[in-house]
């Protein structure tokens, strides 16, 4: 059976920033009968739970990858190095475990798919990708949130 990953606040890891989780009985249910990887980026990454909340300026998650893109945390800490490191860390995963598939947590500057956080702090949101689901997705592994399933 092929493995998928995981956001593992989605099944009930305290990882989150403000160190609760996202457990979530839709995916809870969708998981039980699949061999499943959790991976929290941020902390693979080496950030702590708790941690200051973060948000992607100058785009998007593909821009951060490109250099163009820069992640602050609220108190205007430029944390970018260690969203990039959770992606690549989240990705080297995937190659390892022949994952194809992740459900990642949606809106999250690391694991968000289509929509994340604005970058001003104030719950707005835009288009755009996470950090780590644009990795995942520029090598080809197909990136889900809690709403697509």
């Amino acid at each position: 059976m092929p493995k998928i990953l995981v956001s593992s606040c989605l099944l009930g890891q305290p990882c989150r920033y403000n160190g609760t989780h996202s457990l979530n009985k839709t995916v809870v249910e969708f998981c039980s009968d699949k061999n499943v990887l959790l991976a929290c980026p941020e902390v693979l990454g080496g950030l702590p739970t708790p941690r200051l909340p973060a948000e992607i300026h100058r785009g998007d998650g593909n821009r951060v990858l490109n250099g163009e893109g820069v992640v602050f945390n609220k108190l205007g800490v430029d944390v970018s190095g260690f969203f990039l490191l959770g992606a690549i860390k989240t990705y080297k995963l995937t190659k390892v475990n022949n994952i194809r598939l992740a459900l990642l947590k949606s809106k999250s500057p690391s694991c968000g798919s289509r929509t994340i956080y604005s970058g001003k702090f104030n719950g707005e949101l835009k288009t755009g990708d996470g950090v780590t689901a644009a990795l995942l997705k520029e090598n080809k592994v197909k990136v889900i949130a809690e709403e697509d399933i």
